[in-house]
């Protein structure tokens, strides 16, 4: 071989050596290909997250929306157990109310009672003593007989 060739072979192979060293264009292609298609799953699946976000989204305010309805339906219950109980204390109170009155009616009837004997008490105790000071004079008297009989002054 001659220098001229032994020359170009020493090209060809130095340009193949750095042929394989430097990416070509296919390389490229390919790993554009790779990041195109890695970037479209992302996107799809960008998309379905956010399907399902607006999903969630859409879950959780009904749940609250009942959860604030229920909330507003147990409020409503539960005025209408104080309403009823509010009822049950009205009446509980015209009871009590009754009882006071037949509690005062009671005790003014006692009273009467108690006027009508203090004055059958303060009456008899004036019979006792009238009848009291009659036996005394009466006796009184009698002994003053019998003295006299004893002491015969008549």
């Amino acid at each position: 071989m001659t220098d001229k060739e032994k020359s170009a072979a020493s090209l060809i192979e130095s340009q193949i050596l750095f042929g394989n060293m430097l990416p070509n264009m296919n390389y490229f292609d390919s790993r554009f290909e790779v990041m195109q298609k890695n970037y479209e799953e992302v996107r799809r699946n960008q998309d379905n997250f956010r399907e399902q976000f607006r999903d969630f989204k859409t879950d959780v305010d009904r749940r609250f929306t009942e959860t604030r309805n229920d909330m507003k339906d147990r409020f409503a219950q539960v005025d209408r157990s104080f309403e009823k109980i509010d009822k049950r204390f009205e009446q509980v109170d015209k009871r009590f109310e009754k009882v006071d009155k037949s509690l005062e009616k009671i005790i003014a009837s006692v009273e009467k009672i108690g006027e009508k004997m203090d004055y059958r008490d303060e009456r008899q105790r004036k019979f006792t003593l009238r009848m009291f000071s009659i036996s005394i004079s009466v006796t009184g008297i009698c002994v003053l007989g019998v003295l006299i009989k004893i002491l015969d002054f008549v």
